[in-house]
């Protein structure tokens, strides 16, 4: 799905192209894996192709994307607890 959407030359939505490829202001990998996700960074739902392959998250958990990196996150918590990154490269 992303392969795709790279290649294309457009960037998912939520997104600008940029010189330094399709991350919005000030969003470049504000998360930590361990931590919980910053108040201030905005995150997506996961497209439902993406779903398809990722499968159900576990229970208590979540996809979200962050710029070009897929998250899973704890729901009551908001604990990156993994993370895909780059989705623009793979």
């Amino acid at each position: 799905y992303y392969v795709e959407q790279f290649r294309s030359g457009r960037c998912p939505p939520g997104l600008a192209k940029k010189n330094n490829g399709c991350l919005p202001p000030g969003q470049a990998k504000k998360y930590a894996i361990g931590q919980p996700l910053p108040a201030g960074v905005v995150y997506y739902a996961v497209p439902a192709p993406v779903m398809v392959q990722l499968g159900t998250p576990p229970a208590g958990h979540k996809y979200v994307r962050v710029a070009t990196d897929i998250l899973l996150i704890a729901i009551g918590t908001g604990m990156v607890i993994d993370a895909i990154q780059d989705l623009g490269r793979i």
